[in-house]
């Protein structure tokens, strides 16, 4: 279609010439975030944080759906609480903030501001957990976690950050693992049929695991450049934590057993993961399932008779269709208007002029690909729902199409350093299991294990790394 590759706001880096700086450049202009003078913290404006209410609201209604409560822990954690799971804290002690002092006086224990609340929500079942009847809990918590990270970026990675954790606690392993697995579908469903991102689903290798857990499974997207974001985990504890804590009930045959735990989290990476996966150098394109604005009228020539008249009528039936809908009737040009709100990815834009009050219609315009549609005012609201369904998939094929055409496969280490190094997304190959083959990847081809997928056919029968005979598939790739 003509048009579509315009380069319609002109202060954004290209994403073929700089992605970095694309990105960067996306996050400040569109408004999402400012800098503050908290080094390695972010502001998430309004329109930012609208995005991730959007997400809380669908993510909280399908955790609810399945017996979940909210709760909320304390964002300080002793230091003796932290260290009774060894592991555990071996994993996070690098990126731990600690508080000293309160006030003038110094605590005579250390806290630290939580990185992840499993020591608190243990400290807990163990006070509340008495009897088999009491389980399981299932309980999540909205809130931010601190992790001094040394390098960081807008929503990607930052010192502060918003997110959710869920913690669990079963009587049974059967149980545990039904949840965990369960939690991972509940995300990866929210990925790819609400953000049109498809997901690869699979198990962690235990090098890359959750500090402290028997196993952990993710949702891995590929973003536009290439490169892997894990978007959402889920891990199984065992009774690790149970065990560390004396996390324990009285079963109904009247013995003692340690309950069984699970956790899982997704965090404000996903804003990130969205940019990345569905933005274009005119700025955002935002999948309308979390878009704050899902259409925005733009009168034509509003001056003249009838128009603003016109496309008020057309803003409140959309309103009253429960859709969000914003009317832009300022000062400003309809070129200013229509590059504001591509740059932030407002799915449909609909004009409306004093020709189209005469024909009692209106024009539709895709933020994806800039395909225009002239509508009958009197099926609006049909109109705009399928325009933001074919959004959404388009969105998703488009995405889809990107992941196949960057995956490869290696039979090799020769063959899997050259497309290391030569191509960017996902190198599928056999690995044997030994923790040497996999850091040696890390160090020859500078790529990581992203996870052993689920139900995947094999690509041979070798490890590429030893040549050893080998049973697991894994996706190997560069991530942020």
């Amino acid at each position: 279609m003509a048009g579509n590759n315009k380069k319609f706001v002109e202060e954004i880096t290209s994403m073929d010439e700089d992605f970095a700086k694309w990105y960067t450049d996306i996050v400040k202009k569109a408004d999402l975030i400012d800098y503050s003078s908290v080094k390695g913290c972010m502001i998430i404006r309004p329109y930012g944080y609208a995005i991730w209410e959007n997400i809380q609201k669908i993510l909280d209604a399908r955790f609810k759906e399945t017996g979940v409560e909210n709760v909320y822990m304390p964002m300080f954690i002793p230091e003796s609480l932290l260290t009774k799971e060894k592991e555990h804290v071996e994993g996070f002690a690098p990126e731990v903030a600690w508080v000293t002092h309160g006030g003038s006086e110094r605590l005579t224990e250390r806290l630290c501001v939580r990185p992840t609340s499993e020591t608190l929500f243990c400290e807990h079942f163990a006070n509340v957990v008495k009897s088999y009847r009491d389980l399981p809990l299932n309980y999540n918590q909205w809130c931010s976690v601190v992790r001094w990270e040394k390098t960081t970026r807008p929503f990607l990675r930052s010192r502060e950050f918003l997110w959710q954790e869920g913690h669990t606690v079963h009587r049974t392993a059967e149980e545990a693992e039904e949840r965990t697995l369960k939690m991972l579908n509940v995300y990866a469903e929210f990925f790819e049929r609400d953000l049109g991102m498809p997901v690869i689903r699979g198990r962690k290798t235990d090098k890359e695991k959750f500090a402290g857990a028997k196993a952990t499974y993710t949702v891995e997207a590929l973003m536009h450049d290439g490169k892997a974001l894990q978007g959402g985990t889920s891990h199984n504890f065992g009774t690790g934590f149970a065990e560390a804590f004396g996390i324990q009930f009285l079963d109904n045959d009247n013995k003692l057993k340690f309950c069984h735990e699970t956790s899982w989290g997704v965090s404000t990476r996903i804003i990130g993961g969205i940019i990345m996966t569905h933005g274009d150098d005119s700025g955002l394109v935002l999948p309308p399932a979390v878009a704050p604005i899902q259409v925005v009228i733009i009168p034509i020539q509003q001056h003249k008779e009838g128009v603003l008249e016109a496309a008020g009528k057309i803003y409140d039936t959309l309103k009253a269709a429960g859709i969000r809908v914003k009317m832009d009737d300022s000062d400003q040009s309809p070129g200013w208007k229509f590059s504001e709100y591509e740059m932030k990815g407002v799915p449909l834009r609909i004009e409306i002029g004093p020709r189209d009050v005469a024909d009692e219609k209106c024009v539709i315009v895709r933020r994806d690909n800039r395909e225009k549609s002239f509508v009958a005012i009197s099926d609006i609201v049909a109109e705009v729902n399928a325009g933001l369904n074919k959004l959404i998939d388009a969105l998703r094929e488009k995405a889809l199409e990107n992941r196949e055409n960057r995956t490869y496969v290696a039979n090799d280490l020769d063959e899997l350093i050259k497309i290391a190094g030569e191509k960017s997304g996902y190198i599928k190959a056999m690995w044997c299991g030994e923790l040497e083959c996999e850091e040696k990847l890390k160090e020859v081809a500078d790529v990581t294990s992203r996870c052993m997928p689920f139900d995947a056919e094999p690509v041979g029968d070798k490890c590429v790394c030893c040549g050893r005979d080998a049973h697991k598939l894994v996706y190997w790739g560069k991530a942020y």
